[in-house]
């Protein structure tokens, strides 16, 4: 198992266990998930978050 994808099993559960549940409860399983594994696949090499993040303009 990749690191990304163990980020994006712990932030969602990190999202279900913090959430009240409903849709807004789905949404932030969803973005926590998301960040997680953005996280973890930056740690694994697998994508370059910097690049990502500074955008098309600066180089």
């Amino acid at each position: 198992m990749t690191t990304s994808t163990v980020g994006l099993l712990a932030g969602l559960l990190l999202g279900v266990a913090g959430a009240a549940g409903g849709f807004a409860g789905f949404l932030l399983a969803l973005v926590l998930g998301g960040v997680g594994f953005a996280l973890g696949g930056q740690r694994d090499g697998e994508f370059d978050l910097g690049r990502v993040l500074r955008g098309r303009g600066r180089e």
